[in-house]
């Protein structure tokens, strides 16, 4: 991940993103470099546009805080449970509590 970081971070500066610049970025915030990964990394990046990439996660990501809005109608779904249990149990003393008034009067 913090090769996404530092290619990013150089494209954020608008500096080459190549493999000198990512490995002074990762060896300056102590990070080993791996030589491999970091030629893979740029053979990836040089046939994406990061813009691109970076407006569509802009969009998506505005669109993932309306997920918690549906939490309230699952909160409604769970009291209307609760009413219905509460509603049953009244029936149920009830039912009790007629069969025990019977019970008194033919002892």
């Amino acid at each position: 991940m913090e090769y996404i970081y530092a290619s990013l971070m150089l494209h954020s500066a608008k500096k080459d993103i190549n493999e000198e610049n990512i490995k002074k970025v990762l060896e300056s915030a102590g990070i080993q470099v791996d030589d491999v990964r970091v030629k893979a990394l740029v053979a990836a990046l040089q046939q994406i546009n990061i813009d691109e990439v970076l407006k569509s996660a802009l969009v998506t990501g505005a669109v993932a805080p309306a997920a918690p809005a549906a939490a309230p109608a699952s909160e409604e779904k769970k009291e209307e449970k609760k009413e219905e249990k509460a509603e049953e149990e009244k029936k149920e003393l009830s039912e009790e509590e007629l069969s025990s008034g019977l019970g008194a009067l033919f002892g």
